[in-house]
């Protein structure tokens, strides 16, 4: 018996099953969650490992390959996480910097803006100063952890991000991602958005490799590691390591693929609540649908292919807040995630009750009510403003309520940019935690639960009431404000898809209120709703009930995920094109330059070739056996004067097979 390890390494839960493909009806052999730890994903994965080992009684040695899915890089690019990179951007304009988001994605990082690059037909455009641009790699090294290097049309030559890239490489050990490893297309600046993030997201991935390999090699498991990337594929952790912007959305990927295998409905809304986000994606002939303009994720626009994923700030560990532009008590969730409080009173008891006892005899409620600092373990960036450094500084070692810390409006805003860095934490009332006051939940300190609600219930609406008369109430509020919001996106959502649009906030509210007056508005989902998550058996019949649907919560809903990191197939893709530059010239764009042939047959033959052996490549690499490979041809040759005139040729290569096991002897 071959077993397979599925691991999904969330925001708030790592969970594990092992998965045998021969055992029916219920291939899921044992399933089992742990904390994760974000300061030490070790820590969490291999608990994890550890729990369900034990709850099978299955032999370690049996575990002939472990695939892990992840909403790390997804939480990472949602709540702003960033790490610092330098962007080479060659041969663009200025004005570039400011198009589809790249200068709000690159915020405060350095940019080396340069000559070079080539025209659309693979021409040099200008020449390449490597020897100045050494200097200035050299002035910015020592403070980024990562480089990102693009030129303009490097897709279709990419000559001078090669000849960067082995630059740099030979200047320092840090990561470089190019351009046109990532994608072919042609828009530059969002070409480069995907490069920054993937360099800013290779210390993720990374970690999160390290630390399941290590896991694995304490408990003598030495099998294949794969990754799920976002278009629900699995690659090798190798190939991950360093395209981790192809695991963005991995984690909602795997989940259309476990929903599939463990529902066996093939069309379907899927909405799976984590403690992040929720993300909703259509199900259509037992296969996730694909965006056919890359993955859209924290609002950045990507080349990325990947499953039709729509991610919300909004889970289970989703910020409380209030809502301030409302006449009446309202409540506000996400997008940002809290430490639910009652998770970050098992390990510091006696800081938070001490803090709750001595804010509830305060007879005025307070914004910093039942909100605590932790510090985290990164070293601080270079970047950092003199304030940033005063708050760190304030913060200190250990954690802190907020209200001791007494921030100004200034420290404040700073104090939310280092939350978005990653050093700083902020714990406080989730979800999660109204779950656990309301009894749906009692993973955690539920005293603790009631304490901050009862808080949080004190805070004012703009008439100057409070927000619930008790603690309970605040905590049904906030689970109707999640079942409500839960309802609204997936409207949002399948409306867009169905090319609708969003509906007028009015109308929307009126027909799930259900009021009908003169008029009556009804509205709906058309397909059923899979509800998957820890916690959507809590929530999602409600919403199904809603949305005029059946809601379907399938055994093993929670750990969705792990299912569906096992259950995926290696598939690779890539593409290589042909254009003219002038009449009976027909010049192949090939992965490392450009090369001129006399007629279109030859340089088919070329493309076809140099895919065939990258894509052989690539699966090796990615961990693949028993590859087939299919290729798709198109050509773009209007007639003109009854003619065809040939303006440009794409030819696509796909490769796909299973993971390779280790031999079980």
């Amino acid at each position: 018996m071959a077993l397979l390890l599925g691991i999904d390494t969330g925001g708030t839960y790592t969970d594990a099953v092992l998965f045998d493909e021969a055992r029916t009806p219920d291939p899921v052999v044992a399933k089992a969650k742990a904390l994760t730890t974000r300061d030490d994903l070790t820590i969490g994965i291999d608990g994890a490992i550890a729990a369900v080992l034990a709850k099978s009684g299955e032999n370690p040695a049996d575990i002939a390959l472990c695939s892990i899915s992840t909403t790390l890089a997804t939480n990472a690019l949602v709540e702003g996480v960033r790490r610092r990179i330098g962007l080479i951007f060659a041969g663009f304009d200025e004005a570039d910097l400011h198009r589809s988001g790249l200068a709000e994605a690159l915020g405060t990082d350095p940019v080396i803006a340069i000559a070079g690059g080539f025209r659309a037909t693979g021409e040099p455009r200008a020449p390449l100063d490597l020897e100045a641009l050494a200097d200035r790699v050299d002035a910015i090294k020592d403070g980024v952890e990562a480089f990102a290097v693009v030129t303009i049309f490097g897709g279709r030559n990419p000559a001078h991000e090669i000849a960067i890239r082995d630059m740099i490489r030979a200047r320092c050990d840090l990561p470089i991602t190019c351009g046109h490893d990532l994608s072919g297309e042609l828009d530059g600046p969002r070409n480069a958005l995907t490069c920054v993030l993937n360099a800013r997201l290779i210390g993720t991935i990374s970690s999160l490799i390290a630390s399941t390999q290590g896991a694995l090699t304490a408990r003598g498991i030495d099998v294949p590691l794969m990754i799920v990337r976002g278009d629900g594929s699995l690659v090798s952790a190798e190939f991950a390591r360093e395209r981790p912007i192809e695991t963005i959305l991995s984690g909602p990927a795997a989940s259309l693929v476990g929903a599939a295998h463990l529902s066996g409905v093939k069309d379907a809304v899927i909405s799976d609540i984590g403690g992040t986000t929720t993300d909703i994606a259509i199900l259509r002939d037992g296969r996730p649908m694909l965006s056919e303009t890359g993955a859209t994720v924290g609002g950045h626009r990507t080349m990325i292919s990947a499953v039709a994923m729509t991610t919300f700030g909004l889970g289970g560990d989703s910020e409380v807040g209030v809502d301030e532009k409302a006449f009446h008590a309202a409540l506000t969730l996400g997008p940002r995630k809290l430490t639910p409080i009652s998770l970050f009173a098992l390990d510091h008891p006696a800081l938070v009750e001490k803090t709750l006892a001595a804010q509830a005899r305060n007879p005025r409620a307070g914004e910093a009510d039942a909100r605590f600092a932790i510090p985290t373990p990164l070293a601080r960036p270079d970047g950092l403003r003199k304030i940033d450094h005063a708050v760190l500084d304030r913060i200190g070692a250990a954690p802190v309520s907020l209200d001791a810390l007494a921030l100004t409006r200034l420290e404040t805003i700073a104090l939310g940019g280092l939350v978005s860095l990653g050093l700083v934490r902020i714990a406080g009332f989730t979800p999660s935690d109204a779950a656990h006051v309301l009894g749906l939940h009692d993973a955690w300190h539920s005293p603790t639960a009631r304490d901050a609600a009862a808080l949080l219930a004190r805070r004012k609406d703009r008439k100057g009431n409070a927000l619930a008369s008790d603690g309970e109430g605040l905590a049904r509020m906030v689970i109707d404000t999640l079942i409500r919001r839960s309802a609204q996106v997936l409207l949002d959502t399948t409306l867009d898809h169905d090319g609708i649009g969003a509906l007028p906030p009015a109308l929307l509210n009126a027909a799930l209120d259900q009021r009908n007056g003169a008029a009556r508005i009804d509205i709906g989902l058309a397909l059923p709703l899979i509800g998957l998550g820890a916690s959507a058996p809590t929530y999602y019949p409600q919403i199904g009930s809603a949305l005029g649907t059946p809601c379907i919560v399938p055994d093993h809903a929670g750990v969705a995920n792990a299912v569906g990191a096992v259950a995926g197939r290696v598939t690779l893709e890539r593409s290589l094109r042909i254009t003219s530059p002038s009449e009976g010239c027909y010049r192949a764009h090939l992965f490392d330059t450009a090369q001129d042939f006399a007629d279109l047959e030859t340089a088919k033959t070329a493309i076809r070739a140099a895919l065939d052996t990258a894509l052989a490549e690539d699966a090796t690499t990615a961990g693949a056996s028993d590859v087939e490979i299919v290729f798709e041809y198109s050509e773009i040759a209007p007639l003109v004067e009854g003619r065809p005139m040939f303006i440009e040729a794409t030819m696509t290569g796909r490769a796909s097979g299973r993971p390779s096991l280790r031999r079980i002897i």
